[in-house]
């Protein structure tokens, strides 16, 4: 499609889909989640970090819990990371986590605590993107700016019949330009249509099973129309999963476990997990060299992340005497009432609980 038929596309739409979406966000949208109905930036924010790449079922705990923690951006700048990251422990992608921290003490170091108001400046924060950036100040300041996520791209694609492939940079650029285009002409309509954006990505406009006879922009879709809207939004870089494959030595000495912090960076980035070993040989060297006695074999742990799956192999001892000495790999003996204090991944809580 050349860019002259895209752009007589979004002209034929613009006077009618941003209406059609606000009337639809307005009576059938949703209305009750907890980070809804609020101007306050630093919830909303929250609530979209959390929301990226999970479930709203599953943040919906973690939402509460974490703003019962960490009340405002203050306390959530002044927590020492540890505690951060307890609190985010098993909703994944943990860098989120870590860029939560450093943005929340950006926003005090750089603006007083006030968030920025507009969606440049907010993009210049930790861990914030340009898709955020727009969602909070088109929630919180009616800013007229668009959003991107997974699901506006899925809803714009179809819409359009977007043919562009957006694995391509050039061609995502080329789909921001026609949702800024598609944008209604009010800031006080930013809110709703933003949310009405994001509602029909996650409800009628699904991935694999679109109710199209339920939608109130179906009337608009290039996508159905040609029938088959699931053809689009075109991405053909495709992820090949791999796999992955440790030891974990779980050692217990007078009802405490030993811990060890995973490294800042990378899988599992500051955690705290039992340690883990490439083979089960390494794991059995280490474990001669210290004087531990043989370990019981549990079930093995099956975790599957984005891009590979991992498959754990728990080894399990109880240690009478006197601990052995770790002074090589530092760590903690940590008592079982307090584990819940440490930031665990969420297979490793569910194996010690």
């Amino acid at each position: 499609m050349t860019d002259e038929e895209l752009q007589s596309r979004v002209e034929a739409l613009r006077g009618d889909f941003a209406p059609l979406l606000l009337a639809w966000q307005r009576q059938d949208g949703r209305h009750d989640l907890p980070w809804q109905n609020t101007r306050d930036p630093y919830r909303v924010w929250l609530s979209e970090i959390m929301l990226q790449q999970t479930q709203v079922t599953t943040v919906l705990g973690y939402y509460k819990r974490f703003l019962e923690r960490f009340p405002d951006v203050a306390a959530l700048a002044a927590a020492p990371q540890d505690e951060v990251m307890a609190a985010w422990a098993g909703l994944g992608y943990y860098s989120r986590a870590r860029n939560l921290h450093k943005c929340a003490q950006a926003v005090m170091e750089r603006h007083g605590g006030a968030f920025p108001r507009t969606a440049a400046e907010l993009a210049e924060l930790p861990g914030i993107g340009r898709s955020t950036a727009a969602a909070i100040s088109s929630f919180c300041f009616g800013e007229r700016v668009a959003i991107l996520d997974g699901n506006v791209k899925r809803v714009l694609g179809r819409l359009l019949a977007f043919d562009g492939d957006l694995a391509q940079q050039s061609q995502e650029k080329r789909l921001w330009r026609q949702a800024e285009a598609l944008l209604p002409a009010t800031e006080a309509d930013m809110p709703a249509y933003t949310q009405g954006l994001m509602d029909l990505g996650a409800s009628h406009c699904s991935p694999r099973q679109p109710q199209c006879l339920l939608c109130p922009v179906s009337g608009l879709c290039h996508g159905r129309a040609q029938g088959d809207p699931t053809l689009y939004p075109i991405k053909t870089r495709k992820l090949k999963r791999g796999q992955r494959e440790n030891w974990w030595l779980w050692m217990e000495h007078e009802g405490r476990v030993w811990l060890q912090q995973r490294p800042s960076e990378g899988l599992w980035g500051g955690l705290w997990t039992l340690p883990m070993y490439d083979s089960e040989e390494a794991l059995d060297a280490h474990r001669i060299s210290l004087g531990v006695p043989a370990l019981e074999t549990l079930p093995r742990v099956q975790h599957a992340l984005t891009h590979f799956d991992w498959v754990l192999h728990p080894r399990r001892v109880v240690l009478d005497g006197g601990a052995p000495d770790w002074s090589e790999r530092p760590g903690v003996w940590v008592a079982r009432e307090q584990l819940s204090q440490y930031a665990l991944p969420a297979p490793l809580k569910k194996l010690l609980d």
